[in-house]
């Protein structure tokens, strides 16, 4: 078996670390958006494939036998295209996505389907913590429209800030504090994310503890495939291939 690991996310590295000790011959793949990833056990490329044909030569020239997607719940178009290769290529497919987040006791959570309707829900004026990342800024220019913005991306930039507002630069995680000081900092009003899910997330949990609002970007919905939620699943999953 020659296993094809979609990456960038921490299942994706903790996977990786179970899968070069069980020496597993695996071939991981990144997007490529950050200039310094974190390193992974396996032999790892990076940046986009060139298209759906380009990534599925890629797959047939390495002899890839199946593939666990464990990119960002929100890496939607990479991880269909994926999902369609193998598919095509008879080959099995797996997402490895995290559960979602809840709210909880405390928070004060306004779901949303698209970023126009958080424009609709948070009131002109504000000053809002965009931690959407930094390649989607361009979905929020409505938002922008008479607030300001902040946005979040792991690396410095010379592209100046499109909307009224500024970067914030830094790689996650960030501490509880971290994020409590920073939030008073900027004097945010509201608190705009994606429903990225895992562990109990320090932005978060600032903003319950400073009683801020949160607009929460709804995952889109998942391929009609295997799934799991953890790597120990995606590795008993794995062996039942194998078999």
């Amino acid at each position: 078996m020659t296993l094809l690991l979609m990456a960038g996310t921490a299942e994706a590295r903790a996977l990786a670390r179970h899968l070069a000790a069980q020496g597993v011959d695996t071939i991981a793949s990144l997007a490529g958006v950050t200039q310094a990833p974190l390193s992974y056990p396996l032999p790892l490329r990076s940046g986009g494939f060139g298209g759906a044909k380009a990534q599925a030569r890629f797959m047939i020239d390495t002899a890839i036998t199946a593939v666990i997607d464990a990119t960002h719940p929100f890496a939607q178009q990479i991880s269909s295209r994926t999902y369609q290769i193998c598919t095509e290529l008879g080959l099995p497919y797996l997402r490895l996505m995290r559960p979602a987040w809840q709210a909880g006791d405390g928070d004060d959570w306004r779901d949303i389907a698209t970023p126009s309707q958080a424009a609709k829900i948070i009131p002109t004026g504000a000053r809002v913590l965009l931690a959407t990342g930094a390649k989607s800024v361009g979905d929020w220019a409505e938002l922008a429209a008479g607030r300001i913005l902040f946005c979040r991306r792991v690396d410095e930039t010379a592209e100046g800030f499109p909307y009224d507002g500024d970067w914030i630069v830094g790689r996650p995680p960030f501490s509880f504090e971290e994020e409590r000081a920073l939030l008073a900092e900027r004097q945010i009003d509201w608190i705009v994310t994606k429903n990225a899910g895992g562990v109990a997330d320090a932005k978060l949990l600032a903003a319950r503890a400073l009683g801020l609002p949160v607009a929460m970007l709804s995952r889109p919905e998942p391929q009609a495939c295997d799934h799991v939620e953890t790597p120990e699943e995606a590795l008993e999953w794995l062996a039942r291939q194998s078999l």
